[in-house]
């Protein structure tokens, strides 16, 4: 098993949490951060811009996705040119349909075109990949983020997918392949494996990074010891 130095895959960390971004921000292995609406609301944040601003005081030279959040292509292109305004860093998170499944395509020709750097979010199809990549291909630096975890929660195995949407990009050399929403730590590890570009992580799994390597039967006492304490401190009686 690699150590976290030796992966290929970069990782970014998914959240919207000012500390826990900091937190996350002094790890060298963590190359770029994403977030999206869903995230803030759930982290309390009411004022869009100036949490995107005070974020990008504090962390000003990595990679930094946020979202437009309009349903219509016309609002979602001046939303996404004011986001690019906001740093050199920034990439404007682009969802690849909007809520009729009206599909973003030519929004996303016409922005990489004009040199806006874009992550298209929620892809969860190699359909999709392919339509973005062929809209993308030729333009500016992008990231194109396929839902692997979403995929799996609906039973499927995302691995041959995201081996196949990797080849898919080779298309579009400027343009990297991003796993998105992963489930468990051994998902990094996936995308390592398969070459996929990036991978985003919320902190709950980061935090198991620690883990790592770990021998398996020190984890199996550890967990008796759990249980047994667990127990003990409940009081249970038979």
């Amino acid at each position: 098993m690699k150590a976290i130095d030796d992966l290929r895959v970069k990782i970014f960390a998914d959240g919207a949490n000012k500390a826990g971004m900091l937190e996350m921000y002094d790890r060298s292995y963590i190359k770029g951060f994403t977030t999206n609406p869903t995230l803030m609301r759930q982290a309390g944040i009411s004022d869009y811009r100036a949490f995107a601003r005070d974020i990008l005081r504090s962390i000003p030279d990595r990679p930094i996705s946020f979202e437009v959040f309009s349903d219509e292509f016309e609002e979602m292109e001046r939303q996404a040119r004011m986001i690019a305004e906001w740093g050199e860093h920034v990439y404007v998170k682009i969802p690849v349909t909007n809520t009729r499944r009206e599909p973003s395509y030519e929004l996303i020709r016409h922005l990489s075109g004009a040199g806006i750097k874009l992550n298209i979010t929620a892809l969860m199809t190699l359909d999709q990949v392919r339509h973005v990549v062929e809209h993308v291909a030729g333009g500016t630096p992008c990231c194109i983020s396929v839902f692997a975890g979403r995929v799996a929660d609906t039973g499927r195995d995302p691995v041959p997918m995201m081996a196949a949407a990797v080849e898919l990009l080779r298309a579009a050399p400027q343009a990297e392949l991003i796993w998105a929403s992963p489930r468990e730590l051994l998902n990094v590890f996936q995308a390592d494996v398969i070459g996929c570009h990036i991978i985003t992580v919320t902190n709950d799994i980061l935090k198991k990074l620690a883990l790592i390597g770990k021998d398996l039967s020190d984890f199996s006492l550890e967990t008796v010891q759990m249980f047994y304490n667990d127990a003990t401190q409940a009081g249970y009686q038979l």
